[in-house]
């Protein structure tokens, strides 16, 4: 599963070996700790640390098949090292101790990863927002065509959006970013505040104020949650670069290799497979996102019925999400747009996506809404049925004439002016000459 679709920097991170490393560090931190408390004396503190520089994986795996129980398996193939001195490995913790502390730093660093993934698809896409400033398209309401847009200012949207993405994951990292070392129900009856601030500030981490067992699970589904919103927002821009190339628009389309090959039986084809992978994928982390959800509702001061489940869903989608982002970076930053194409569909309707501005310029000449609607839709009504062009309908009827001259009418089909405002977008996003 992770092989496919993780990158493997975040393999690395969720490796098994890590994870017992983490764990190794986090006891040794905590013994520190009580060494400093004056708790664990000087002679055996030394022996802790020079004996346990490394982790066996095999040995606590072969413990575990007989322990059935993961921190104990890894407790015992340490303290096996060592002598007396081993009794202060895990004293006054409980196994969450030490689960979620570690859990906090697998998930802190595997963010990272997906937010520099997020970064590279930000810049690619403002990029084609600056690049495309001006490349005039249509723009579509119910699929539609309704009014002219450009090309970069749907891009300067995906953009407004993706920016939201970054804060929404910085937080969530800063919130997730959270252990605790206070004991079997979080009481600190047993394990003092200044050792966990201890191994805390040793890994980077901000201690939970009020944990139970746990590190409270409305967190894990922040980020959960947050991955799922990204997804979302991936899904918008895949499912748009499909649309755009639908072979009846053929305005935009995702690259398309040498020798690569569309279908097995029609060769002729170049499907969007990329963009469809990357709508897949979103599917993934919304499902993900649920089980986030799930897991904050534990009896009493815990149980486990989220442990396994976090098991899969952690890895799964950190490794989607750096995924997914990945590939869309790659569609747009090799994305082919057909300008001439977009030029031509978005005079196919022969100035009908003009309608609104031909209504306001009647009713800014003193002709009621409706009725200046009624004109506008009436001259539609003949270009679809076929009877003339929707300039020509325009131009020979007398009720329009009554309101709009030639040249006004030629002024309120101009897309200079249609497309002059979209600079509001690009001054509020910073992409306006020089952002």
């Amino acid at each position: 599963m992770i092989d496919r679709y993780a990158l493997p920097e975040l393999r690395d991170i969720f490796g098994e070996r890590h994870k017992l490393e983490l764990w190794l560090r986090i006891e040794v931190l905590a013994v520190e700790g009580l060494h400093d408390a004056g708790v664990v004396p000087d002679e055996d503190f030394e022996r802790i640390r020079a004996a346990t520089g490394e982790v066996d994986v095999a040995r606590a795996r072969e413990i575990e098949r007989e322990s059935q129980h993961d921190v104990i398996a890894f407790l015992r193939s340490v303290t096996e090292r060592l002598g007396p001195e081993g009794r202060w490995l895990h004293y006054g913790l409980t196994s969450s101790d030490v689960l979620d502390t570690a859990t906090a730093v697998v998930l802190r660093d595997a963010t990272r990863v997906v937010e520099g993934e997020l970064a590279r698809l930000a810049e690619v896409v403002r990029r084609l927002a600056l690049q495309h400033r001006d490349t005039a398209m249509v723009g579509r309401s119910h699929g539609i065509h309704a009014e002219p847009i450009t090309f970069g200012f749907k891009a300067a949207g995906w953009y407004a959006e993706l920016l939201r993405d970054v804060e929404r994951l910085a937080r969530a990292r800063e919130v997730v970013s959270v252990g605790s070392i206070s004991g079997a129900v979080g009481t600190h009856a047993n394990v003092s505040a200044e050792v966990e601030r201890h191994v805390l500030d040793g890994l980077g981490l901000e201690a939970d104020p009020a944990p139970t067992q746990v590190v409270s699970r409305d967190r894990h589904a922040e980020l959960l949650t947050a991955l799922a919103i990204l997804g979302g927002t991936l899904e918008r821009v895949a499912v748009e670069v499909r649309h755009l190339q639908r072979t009846e628009v053929g305005e935009a389309f995702e690259p398309f290799g040498s020798g690569q090959q569309g279908s097995s039986a029609m060769p002729h084809k170049r499907n969007p497979i990329l963009a469809e992978r990357v709508t897949g994928m979103a599917r993934l982390l919304r499902g993900d996102a649920l089980i986030g959800l799930e897991n904050m509702a534990l009896w009493h001061e815990r149980d486990i019925s989220h442990s396994s489940a976090e098991r899969f869903v952690f890895e799964r989608a950190l490794g989607v999400a750096a995924y997914a982002t990945r590939t869309l970076a790659d569609i747009l930053d090799g994305i082919e747009v057909d300008a001439e194409r977009m030029r031509s569909n978005l005079e196919q309707l022969g100035g009908m996506v003009y309608s609104e501005a031909l209504l306001l310029a009647m009713i800014a000449k003193g002709a009621g809404r409706q009725d200046a609607y009624r004109l506008v839709q009436a001259a539609a009504k003949r270009a679809w049925a076929g009877d003339a062009t929707f300039a020509e309908a325009l131009a020979s009827d007398p009720g329009v004439a009554e309101w709009l001259s030639a040249d006004e009418i030629a002024r309120a089909m101009d897309l200079e002016h249609h497309l002059a405002g979209i600079g509001v977008t690009y001054r509020a996003l910073g992409l306006d000459e020089g952002g």
